[in-house]
């Protein structure tokens, strides 16, 4: 089909792929959500492809009148029926590094606010002067017009559909945290720890994204950060069940970090290091348990006594393997045995001497198959014949 400019919206412009099902669907502000597959391409002769949602193995998903960074891609979609596939060219395109930041985040399952500060998207962008994709950072630089061609997959209501976290309001993401929370206990009593250990994980992302509005130091910012504690020390306990030990420790060296008089960080900190042989290490974390709580103190030396044991057992079974090696030569004694013992022989490695090995000689024997004489014993030989 032909372009088309979007009416009342310069700098678009529409062409239809494949037609769509139905009438155009009514979209009053945050009561839809929209489902749909992307591909951002460059306006080049090659069409270079920036991003593929079909690639990533998930649909993006907005709400409408929620205040998406690319306000565009609301008219986009709001343009379309059910089904349809459209291409657009599009002029306003600034902001789409920040967003396309994001959605990569979120199909690699972590915050898309991960690592910024307390300012607006475009601040954390000139702060840290990259978005960590040299593809999108050669996009801010010049900033240029884009192709998107969009399929619309779904227009579902808001109230029967399971939100990303991303798309929450403040409110709704602390009222969901103890939700989840719980949600985890019941998992782990029914030791069903992976599970567990991703609604935990999930509480905390929510957590994290609302502190990361709050500015640091802030009652609210240390607030959430105290909340935060409980639900990572429960994802390090499933990780200790399900012997994910180096993600403990990762987790909990972030932990100890931020909140040094944490008993709990340390006392799994130690396990994970004990269970990966890290003596040094988990007997430190061991004595700070027993230096921050006193109360621990038979606690932490039972723990040291049996790391202690277990580091015996280690060291003896390693002992006893080296010595029941065979030594790393033997193998080449052997074959110069078997290729030629009088070659082993000359090298000592048979366990003869080298004047043992020699042949020694034999007494010679007068008669038909006696060798010849030699020297005074042929001549008497001939006198006794004159005679």
């Amino acid at each position: 089909m032909e372009e088309t400019y979007l009416l009342n919206h310069p700098g678009v412009k529409k062409k239809i792929l494949a037609g769509g099902t139905g009438p155009l669907p009514h979209f009053p502000p945050g009561t839809k959500v929209l489902v749909f597959h992307f591909q951002t391409l460059l306006d080049n002769f090659e069409r270079t492809v920036i991003d593929d949602s079909r690639l990533a193995g998930r649909p993006a998903e907005i709400f409408v009148g929620k205040m998406f960074k690319m306000e565009v891609w609301e008219t986009l979609l709001t343009s379309m029926r059910v089904g349809e596939v459209a291409e657009f060219w599009c002029d306003h395109t600034g902001l789409y590094p920040i967003v396309s930041k994001g959605m990569r985040l979120i199909a690699q399952g972590k915050d898309p606010l991960e690592g910024q500060r307390h300012m607006c998207g475009m601040g954390n962008l000139f702060h840290y002067h990259s978005t960590g994709f040299p593809e999108l950072d050669e996009l801010m630089r010049t900033p240029q017009p884009l192709i998107f061609i969009m399929e619309l997959l779904q227009v579902g209501d808001p109230l029967s559909y399971h939100r990303e976290s991303w798309m929450m309001e403040k409110d709704e993401k602390l009222q969901m945290v103890p939700v989840l929370h719980m949600q985890g206990n019941a998992l782990v009593k029914q030791r069903q720890f992976r599970e567990a250990a991703s609604k935990y994980k999930e509480a905390v992302l929510l957590l994290k994204t609302v502190q990361s509005r709050e500015m640091p130091g802030d009652v609210d910012y240390v607030n959430l950060g105290r909340m935060i504690i409980p639900l990572e020390l429960n994802y390090c306990q499933c990780m200790l069940e399900l012997e994910e030990y180096y993600e403990v420790i990762e987790h909990t060296n972030d932990l100890l970090d931020k909140h040094k008089d944490c008993v709990k960080g340390y006392y799994k900190r130690a396990k994970a290091h004990a269970a990966v042989w890290n003596e040094k290490e988990a007997r430190r974390d061991f004595n700070m348990v027993a230096n921050l709580d006193i109360t621990l103190a038979s606690l932490v030396h039972r723990e040291i006594k049996a790391l202690s044991e277990r580091m015996k057992v280690k060291y003896w079974e390693e002992r006893e393997k080296y010595w029941n090696s065979p030594p790393p030569h033997a193998h080449l004694v052997l074959s110069v045995d078997l290729a030629g013992r009088s070659t082993g022989r000359r090298l000592g490695l048979a366990g003869e001497s080298a004047s043992s090995a020699d042949p020694q000689p034999q007494p010679v024997h007068a008669g038909a198959g006696a060798a010849p004489a030699s020297g005074g014993a042929n001549e008497r030989a001939a006198e006794e014949a004159q005679r």
